[in-house]
C-alpha cells in the first residue's frame, strides 16, 4: 500500500522550484496560482534567498504549491490518485496539500486558504519573538517533562527520536544550554515563529473566518490527520481540524502508526521531499521510501507506484 505525504515548513531551500519549471505547463500553473493569491510563487521558488522564503507568509504557499506540482506529475487526475494511493497526509502546512490531494479542497481553494493561514500566522508570530528547535535523540518520557520545566511546548512529536520544541527565543536558548538527558543535539529550525502553540491562537480566529466561505468535499482517499493520526472521512471535519491544528501540536508519530496499521509498504514525499522520508526510514523499517526532490526523481517514483500502488480501500475505512 502506497502513502503520499507532503512536508511542512522548514523544508524549503533557495531555488528548489527551478527544475520543476522545465516541465510542460508547470510555470503557467504556478503563475495562475500566483495571480489568485497575490504572491509570485515563481520568483520565490527560483530567485529568492533563504531569508525571503523563511517568511511564514511566503514559505507556506510555496510549500503547498510545490507539493501540488510534484504530485500532479505522478497523478494527473483524481481518479489516478484514488485508484493508486492508499492514504495521504501532510506535516503541518503540508496538511493543506493533502486536503487537495484527497479532493477535500480544490487546488486553488487550498492555496487561497494557505495564503491566509501564512499571513495570519506571520502576524501572530510578530507579537513575540519565538521560534522552534528540533531535539534529536532522547526518550519521550524524559524529553517532555524537561520541555515543560522550561516553559516550552512539544509542537511536533515526530517519532523516531525527534521532538520539536517551540516557545520564546529565551526559552529556546535555555534549552540549548540545558538539553534533556539522552538528547544528542538541539537544532534551531528555519521557521519564523512558535507554530502549533498558544502563540498562534490569534491565527485560529482568522482561519475560522476564512473557512466559513468553503464548501469542502469528503475525501476520496484516506486522509490521516495530524491531530491524532485518525483517518478522517468528513471534509467538514478535515477543515475543522486544519483550523485548530495551527495552535496545537502535530502528532506525526501517530500518523505513522496509522500508516503501519493500514499496511503501508511504500511512502512517497512530495517536493521538496526529504524530511519526512528521513523520519520514515527510522520509524517504518521495511517500508520503501522516496523523496521527490527534483523531476529526476519522477521515474523512480513511477516505478514505486507501479509496484505498490493500488492496494486501496474507501476513505472511511
Amino acid at each position: 500500500m502506497l502513502v503520499l505525504v507532503a512536508p511542512g515548513q522548514g523544508a524549503q531551500t533557495p531555488g528548489f522550484l527551478t527544475p520543476w519549471l522545465d516541465l510542460p505547463g508547470v510555470e503557467d500553473r504556478l503563475r495562475e496560482w500566483s495571480a489568485a493569491i497575490d504572491l509570485d510563487l515563481v520568483h520565490y521558488g527560483t530567485k529568492a534567498d533563504a531569508d525571503e522564503i523563511r517568511d511564514t507568509a511566503v514559505a507556506q504557499p510555496l510549500l503547498v504549491a510545490s507539493a501540488l506540482v510534484s504530485a500532479g506529475q505522478l497523478f494527473p487526475a483524481a481518479e489516478d490518485f484514488s485508484r493508486l494511493v492508499g492514504a495521504a497526509a501532510g506535516h503541518s502546512v503540508g496538511e493543506l496539500a493533502a486536503a487537495a490531494f484527497t479532493g477535500v479542497l480544490s487546488e486553488r481553494a487550498a492555496l487561497e486558504l494557505v495564503r491566509r493561514r501564512g499571513l495570519a500566522m506571520a502576524e501572530a508570530a510578530a507579537v513575540t519573538e519565538t521560534g522552534m528547535s528540533a531535539l534529536l535523540g532522547g526518550e519521550q518520557d524524559v524529553v517532555l517533562p524537561h520541555l515543560e520545566k522550561l516553559g516550552l511546548t512539544p509542537a511536533n512529536v515526530n517519532g523516531a527520536g525527534q521532538i520539536v520544541a517551540a516557545g520564546t527565543m529565551e526559552q529556546l536558548a535555555a534549552l540549548a544550554e540545558d538539553k534533556p538527558e539522552g538528547t544528542r543535539r538541539v537544532v534551531p529550525l528555519k521557521v519564523a515563529g512558535a507554530f502549533h502553540t498558544e502563540h498562534m491562537a490569534p491565527a485560529v480566529a482568522a482561519l475560522e473566518a476564512a473557512v466559513a466561505e468553503l464548501a469542502p468535499a469528503d475525501p476520496h482517499t484516506r486522509y490521516v490527520s495530524n491531530k491524532d493520526g485518525a483517518v478522517v472521512a468528513s471534509g467538514t471535519d478535515v477543515v475543522r481540524r486544519l483550523v485548530g491544528q495551527v495552535a496545537n501540536p502535530v502528532r506525526w508519530d501517530l500518523c505513522m502508526e496509522t500508516f503501519q496499521e493500514l499496511g503501508v509498504t511504500a511512502l512517497i514525499e512530495a517536493a521538496p521531499g526529504g524530511t519526512l522520508t528521513g523520519i520514515a526510514k527510522r520509524a517504518l523499517p521495511g517500508v520503501k521510501t522516496l523523496a521527490l526532490k527534483t523531476p529526476d526523481d519522477l521515474e523512480a517514483a513511477r516505478t514505486l507506484i507501479a509496484e505498490h500502488g493500488g492496494a486501496v480501500a474507501t476513505a472511511a475505512e
